[in-house]
């Protein structure tokens, strides 16, 4: 079972990608096979419907993506919603996210946007029959402190998120 850790925010002091290392961390010291792929690294380009596809960076992104299982969606929310790169991924990798379990780990300025990933997983769920794990993590600036996850409860519904994605992609799979 290949599970993947997407990190999608292009911001070098993002508190989502916090998230997406503790919970790679998670997985792994639970002994899984699980990749964390930060977006950062991995550029892609603009998805125009034509050349995009053919990039190099997107046929690394289709291939971790299309290998994966489950993947957990560390993403940071801007003005509502999940952001503009989590969705030209998925807009450059469409058909790989088919059937996959998938879970999220959000992070935003407010309290306010806690609802803002489900029009994003709906769309996931209509377009590419993906499972969502029926826990995701919500934090704000104020759970962070420098590099930690500062708030204990995010940290434990962080693992915990981990495990589920673990459990239902495993249970999903057999």
């Amino acid at each position: 079972m290949n599970l993947l850790v997407l990190s999608t925010s292009l911001n070098p002091e993002s508190y989502s990608r916090l998230l997406a290392r503790a919970a790679h961390a998670e997985l792994a010291a639970a002994g899984h096979d699980a990749t964390l792929l930060d977006l950062r690294d991995l550029p892609l380009p603009p998805c125009d419907g034509a050349a995009a596809y053919r990039h190099e960076n997107t046929a690394r992104a289709r291939a971790a993506v299309a290998g994966a299982h489950g993947i957990l969606v560390a993403t940071p929310i801007y003005n509502y919603d999940v952001n503009a790169v989590v969705k030209n991924l998925v807009e450059l990798t469409g058909k790989a996210w088919e059937n996959k379990v998938v879970g999220f780990a959000c992070t935003a300025g407010g309290a306010a946007s806690y609802m803002s990933v489900m029009a994003f997983a709906n769309s996931l769920m209509l377009d590419f029959r993906c499972t969502i794990v029926p826990r995701f993590v919500y934090a704000t600036e104020a759970d962070f402190a420098g590099e930690t996850i500062a708030n204990a409860d995010i940290a434990r519904r962080t693992q915990e998120l981990a495990t589920a994605l673990a459990r239902y992609t495993a249970a999903l799979k057999t």
